[in-house]
Parts: structure tokens; sequence; C-alpha cells
């Protein structure tokens, strides 16, 4: 049995349905990076999972336990978390009281406040000031930690490299590498091939609300063919 199952999950917004009866698995501690073009589900997917979208019909099992129709808190304490794509910080609390904050509700495990930032010294570094007055790269280094203080099995990641300076897309690589390392599973959602071929051991391809394409990182290098048919990238 696989650590994430998901079967036939169908979702959407007042306007329509987006995702169509969609099917996923995931092992525990896998990372897959999840592709395609703008508008065809990719966010909503992610949002589905952490239950900020609702669930017209489908399962969510997450180490056999149902998560469809649950509320996001209680998603979030069963052990998945969100970096939302735009990253989402308060702009008025300083770095040290998200990390407080995000703390007060860990689950228990690896992740303190002192490896965080271990793991991200630049926060460290910033912890008195307001999350408003960091950088872009250090308020997703901040959305980062906020979600692993929350010792998580599963981490959903929405586009983390958006925005952002090939040396902190680089951080952000060696944190999901750290993530893997330690036994986390991870879905990350991503426009950059380089991050998402960098630590996805699978690559899987969405369409119209349905994956339509999944393989192994490096078969998937190896199908250009492929990448640039329902990607349209060579």
């Amino acid at each position: 049995m696989s650590f994430l199952e998901v079967s036939g999950l169908v979702s959407g917004y007042d306007r329509g349905t987006v995702l169509h009866g969609l099917d996923l698995d995931l092992d525990a501690g896998a990372v897959l990076g999840l592709l395609g073009r703008n508008g065809v589900g990719k966010s909503t997917l992610i949002m589905t999972l952490a239950g900020l979208v609702p669930v017209s019909s489908g399962s969510i099992r997450l180490h056999d336990v149902e998560l469809a129709g649950k509320r996001p808190d209680q998603i979030a304490r069963a052990g998945v978390a969100l970096v939302p794509q735009g990253r989402r910080v308060w702009a008025t609390v300083t770095v040290a009281e998200h990390l407080a904050l995000s703390s007060s509700r860990s689950r228990g495990g690896t992740w303190t406040v002192d490896s965080v930032l271990d793991l991200l010294p630049r926060l460290a570094e910033r912890r008195r000031h307001y999350a408003g007055q960091l950088s872009g790269g250090e308020q997703q280094m901040l959305a980062v930690a906020r979600a692993l203080l929350t010792n998580p099995r599963l981490v959903l990641l929405d586009e983390p490299s958006d925005g952002l300076a090939p040396a902190i897309v680089d951080q952000i690589a060696g944190v999901v590498t750290t993530m893997r390392a330690e036994g986390v599973t991870v879905v990350l959602v991503e426009q950059d091939l380089h991050l998402a071929f960098g630590v996805a051991d699978e690559i899987a391809v969405m369409e119209k609300g349905a994956l339509v394409h999944r393989a192994p990182t490096a078969q998937f290098r190896r199908d250009p063919d492929t990448a640039h048919r329902l990607l349209g990238v060579a």
C-alpha cells in the first residue's frame, strides 16, 4: 500500500470542475515533480490535498487515513504541510514569531527551531526582522521553515522557485533533498525544470485536470519528444 493514495479525485470552484477523477499514489519519502502548462490544475490539486479546495468526490488517503472532506487544520494535524505559491508570510510578524507559532503546532519530531535555523542560516540572521522586510528569497525560506516546523509527513510545494534568483533556487533544492533524506514525502509543483529534475524521483505531467504521463526522472529526461508534446519545451 502506498503512503499517499489519491483515487477518483474531483474538485474545483464555483465556476466549474478542475480535477476530473485524478489518481495518484506515492511511496513514503518519494519526491514527485508535478509539471504541466498553466491552467491544467496543478495548484488546484495541491490546494485540494491541503483541504483548501473542497472535494466533490473521490478519496485522499494518507497512510490509510482518509483526508477527503476534512478541514485544513485536521489535514495539517495528520501531517500535511503546505508551502503555497507566493509564500504568504505575515508581513507584520517577525521571523522569530513565525517560527515560534509554527513550532507550537508541531507533531513532534526531527525539526526544531534550532535545526531549521541550522539548515537555513540566513533566517537566523534575520530572526528579529518583520517578514515584510525580507527579500523574496528569504520569505520563501521562511515559508519552508514554517512548514518543516510542523514536522510533516507530506510537504506540498507550489512553485517555490517563482521569481527567485538561481542561488536561492539551489538552496531550495538542497532543502528538498534534506526532506527526502529525512523520509518526508514531497509533491513539488514547478515550472523550473532544472529544479524539478534535480530533486524529483519521478516526474508526472497534468493536462486538463488529470495526470496523463508519469515516469522516473531519468527516463523522462531521455524522452524529449514527450516533454515537447506535453510541455512545449525541448
